[in-house]
């Protein structure tokens, strides 16, 4: 029965990528033409293209293809990807413009049709020699003429009405559709291009700083204003690599924090492939030293692997364990993705047995596993994972798996602090969800 609603559910997200992407060629390519040829078959060719690229860049990173292939397919099929979102977006949107569009021309060419004037009797013209003759209070009576007529001149007939106005060429209804198309069209396409592009400018200059106060009830005076450099979320790969390290590591030093966190998602890639781009972090510098958690991408690119690597590199992976610093504990769980390989979270392992007077902060990538830290007495959880949603209106969809998407949130005694992370899974960009470093600066209820 499993298997039944599986491969219905891959049919029936098969058949809503067919469809969504033969409307974006209709509106986009179809309608703006006015008939079969190149520009029709170069739309689709774009479409269909764009989504060969796409699943090939997912496919070379799952599988661990050549490095080099992984780069040259993940700018292109990335891209397509946030590209097609806002494309289909601004389409769906040009539904409402269109009626609108086409309203507003008709009211401006009714303003542009003359108004009906009347018809004016032609006046009699004298004939060549004879003088006109002044008009009369009443006409009198002509004179009877030898032959027994009238002396009158015969009476004229009436002008003829005006003909009404023509109806306008049939032509003009069409070339009003394919201009309303295209305006809607070009303005779809500018619009997903200019928010792809500023998106992905603010993830390439790298992430910004954040500042966040947390109030810890169990937190002593002596420790109050104590800084944590929270960093997620950097997913170093094919696109993202050692120059985006670099900006990271500054950024972060630039605080002076006394504490540095990486929660998870670090890398997208084998320690082969991205060693050096992870190399500057051995830079980092903190009073209290730099720690590690890992994500869920941690265990799809060799997570034992990559934990050894940050040890060499100057960082302390926290693995279900946690370090008495001279205020608080500092604790740290593997993510829940790694359950499929016999290392998921242990709380117990991590934050039982302490002493419970003292103050709890948790490392911990997901922001689903709040509710194990509220079990057991933490008093401040930080995590990432989520990207704020990162390409909106993704974080709605974010808002269904995960209690808290970006910023701090209570849960009974337990805060819970999520970092919108400081790089970009899969397109190097993101709509409103802007990359952040966060200093989150604890506070003592004592102070």
């Amino acid at each position: 029965m499993m298997i039944v609603f599986a491969l219905l559910a891959v049919a029936l997200a098969v058949a809503v990528l067919v469809t969504s992407n033969w409307y974006l060629w209709r509106r986009l390519f179809r309608d703006t033409t006015t008939g079969p040829g190149w520009a029709r078959r170069a739309g689709a060719a774009v479409v269909a293209g764009g989504w060969v690229l796409a699943v090939g860049a997912l496919v070379a990173e799952q599988t661990h293809a050549p490095f080099w292939l992984q780069q040259a397919v993940a700018w292109p099929g990335f891209m397509w990807l946030a590209l097609w979102v806002y494309l289909l977006l601004g389409v769906v949107a040009g539904e409402v413009v269109r009626p609108l569009l086409r309203r507003f021309l008709d009211r401006r060419d009714s303003r542009k049709e003359p108004a009906p004037t009347a018809v004016r009797q032609p006046e009699a013209v004298p004939a060549a020699g004879i003088p006109a003759r002044e008009p009369q209070e009443a006409a009198a009576p002509a004179d009877p003429q030898p032959d027994g007529t009238s002396g009158a001149e015969p009476e004229q007939p009436a002008h003829p009405q005006a003909e009404p106005p023509r109806p306008p060429s049939p032509v003009a209804a069409p070339s009003r559709r394919l201009f309303v198309s295209r305006v809607a069209a070009g303005a779809a396409a500018v619009a997903a291009a200019g928010t792809v592009g500023y998106g992905t400018y603010g993830v390439m200059r790298g992430p910004k700083v954040k500042r966040v106060t947390v109030p810890l009830a169990k937190l002593p005076r002596a420790a109050h204003g104590y800084r944590i450099a929270v960093v997620s979320d950097i997913h170093l790969g094919p696109i993202l690599g050692r120059s985006f390290t670099e900006k990271v590591v500054d950024t972060i030093n630039s605080t002076q924090p006394d504490l540095i966190a990486v929660v998870g998602d670090l890398v997208d890639g084998s320690v082969e492939d991205l060693g050096p781009a992870a190399a500057p972090l051995a830079r980092l510098k903190a009073r209290h030293g730099s720690f590690f958690v890992t994500g869920n991408h941690e265990y799809f690119s060799g997570a034992e692997q990559w934990v050894e690597e940050v040890r060499r590199l100057g960082l302390r992976p926290l693995e279900n364990a946690r370090t008495e610093l001279p205020h608080f504990y500092l604790a740290g769980v593997n993510d829940v993705s790694g359950e499929s390989e016999g290392e998921g979270p242990d709380y117990e392992k991590a934050l039982g047995d302490r002493d419970m007077a003292r103050a709890c902060v948790l490392l911990a990538h997901q922001p689903v596993q709040i509710h194990d830290a509220v079990d057991h007495d933490v008093d401040l959880q930080l995590s990432g994972h989520t990207h704020g949603g990162q390409l909106w209106p993704g974080n709605y969809l974010a808002e269904l798996a995960n209690p808290t998407v970006a910023g701090l949130e209570r849960y009974g005694d337990t805060q819970l602090y999520v970092s919108r992370g400081a790089g970009a899974w899969g397109p190097p960009t993101r709509v409103g969800a802007p990359s952040d470093i966060t200093v989150v600066e604890l506070a003592s209820r004592q102070a």
